[in-house]
């Protein structure tokens, strides 16, 4: 049997050109017969273009079906997908080409000139609505390609999430990871044929090009494909969908919507909300607006999903559900033993959900499980003790200090190291703070060298062209000193609490 995550999902897909895939505003429908046979002529194109199964294929490019068709095309052809946040600037995009070595990067006409001076010998195409020059080389090709044999170890897609250390880590995640996670996801969710699934994500995270997108393949669904979240488009196309995934900046900006009405989400089954933290006042005010109760779900780029609040039952705010279908989950103290329901310890996975390791990084992959095969996620948590969400896992914090900022992982170090090398600028602490848009809101907190003054808008301004706008810290602060503990480590706590209130 082929492990090839391609041929489980065109196996779902609905016969016939009659059947429509991907409903876009503006432009015409694209039916699932379209989508394959377009994934066909890319992965034709790739290989002509001198690709082989096991080579790397990166891809920074704008949210058009055609990038979707790319990523069903390297399934297919066994090559390894690699999507990258469009919002990366130069010096991290360089240094992803330098470590995953691709053979080919795919961008945005715009960025052309800039990707080609630092693809590290990769050959670099355009894809835009058109198609692009992507586009141009596939319109030539056969319609149709044979799924490369795979083995469910063999690697489909590598997602760079940042270091504590400030150097990216390349999650490898094979075949077996993706189908596993997807098929245990349609089964919880209740997938069918009948759904339209509202997608509104960017497809270059777990959340957008996995969760979502998978789901409605795996069960020949409909997908409402909008290029970006735009609420009052959003509020329109509600009535003509049955679910909609989202992170949490998603619902508030909903709910700051006039229009947004318990008529208008009547007809949608599932509302989803993910990547981040859902607050409590969110999750009321959803409720009371629509009726409806948002399902609250956990997960990571290392793991895909690993929890789910039920789809019949009780959904409880402030908690991430149970384990889903074929995924373990454990709470543990600092000496690795199991915590008791209601005790806060460190979450740990397995399953075959679980990625591969870090690419090109073994020693780190190692320090990431435990002896008995466990991955630990870095969260900690507990399971609920009693009452309606008994034995529900509720998330307490993020052990390693990373802020979840509209949906994305930002991690400190990558920032506090550049804004350390400011002239005047001593050290350094980045915090998130609650921000009823985005969830957290990066801010920055500067001791100054004496006599110096720190110029706050100098460094978001510098900052906002060396990184992705949104790891750019909306605030920065000078104070004394950072406060530590008798072990000299900074006390972030007690920086979020003086700053917490005070985020624009």
């Amino acid at each position: 049997m082929n492990a090839n995550l391609y041929a489980l999902i065109e196996a779902h897909f609905p016969s016939g050109a009659e059947q429509p895939c991907l409903l876009i505003p503006g432009a015409p429908v694209v039916h699932y017969d379209e989508l394959a046979q377009a994934s066909a002529r890319i992965a034709n194109a790739l290989t002509r273009a001198g690709c082989q199964p096991g080579d790397r294929v990166a891809v920074q490019a704008d949210k058009h079906w055609h990038v979707l068709a790319l990523y069903l095309a390297c399934l297919r052809a066994g090559f390894v997908y690699l999507p990258l946040n469009t919002a990366y600037r130069r010096s991290e995009l360089a240094y992803f080409f330098a470590d995953a070595t691709p053979r080919v990067v795919v961008c945005r006409p715009q960025t052309l000139g800039t990707i080609e001076t630092i693809a590290n010998g990769a050959r670099v195409l355009t894809v835009d609505a058109h198609g692009g020059a992507l586009g141009d080389r596939a319109r030539g090709e056969a319609a149709h390609f044979a799924t490369v044999q795979s083995q469910p170890d063999d690697l489909a897609a590598i997602v760079y999430t940042s270091g504590t250390t400030g150097r990216s880590k390349g999650a490898s995640l094979t075949h077996r990871n993706l189908a596993s996670n997807a098929l245990a996801l349609v089964e919880a969710w209740a997938f069918t044929r009948g759904d339209v699934l509202l997608h509104a994500l960017p497809i270059y995270h777990v959340h957008g090009l996995f969760v979502a997108i998978h789901c409605a393949l795996l069960s020949g669904a409909r997908l409402w494909w909008l290029p970006r979240f735009d609420a009052g488009e959003v509020v329109e196309r509600l009535p003509a969908a049955t679910a909609m995934m989202g992170v949490p900046t998603f619902y508030t900006r909903l709910l700051a919507e006039p229009a947004f009405t318990r008529e208008r989400a009547r007809n949608v089954r599932l509302f989803v909300s993910g990547s981040a933290p859902l607050l409590p006042e969110t999750f009321a005010a959803f409720r009371e607006r629509t009726g409806q109760t948002i399902l609250e779900r956990y997960g990571m780029t290392e793991t895909g999903m690993i929890t789910s609040n039920p789809l019949d039952g009780v959904r409880a705010a402030g908690t991430v559900g149970r384990p889903l279908a074929g995924i373990s989950v454990r709470v543990v103290d600092d000496a690795g033993r199991v915590c008791a329901p209601g005790v806060v310890g460190g979450v740990q996975v397995r399953g075959p959900n679980v990625f591969a390791g870090y690419w090109q990084m073994p020693e780190k992959t190692r320090e990431e499980f435990t002896v008995d095969g466990w991955f630990r996620t870095g969260d900690v948590g507990e399971w609920v003790p009693e009452g309606e969400a008994k034995d529900y896992l509720r998330l307490a914090g993020r052990a390693k200090d990373m802020i979840i900022s509209g949906g994305l992982n930002v991690y400190p170090k990558e920032i506090e190291e550049r804004i350390d090398a400011f002239p005047g600028v001593v050290e350094s602490a980045v915090i998130g703070v609650p921000d009823p848009d985005f969830g957290e809101a990066v801010t920055a907190v500067v001791v100054a060298k004496p006599g110096q003054a720190i110029d706050e808008a100098a460094i978001i301004g510098t900052l906002k062209d060396e990184i992705a706008a949104f790891k750019v810290p909306k605030r920065v602060h000078v104070i004394d000193e950072l406060p530590r503990n008798a072990m000299g480590k900074v006390q972030k706590n007690l920086l979020r609490q003086r700053f917490g209130g005070t985020s624009p």
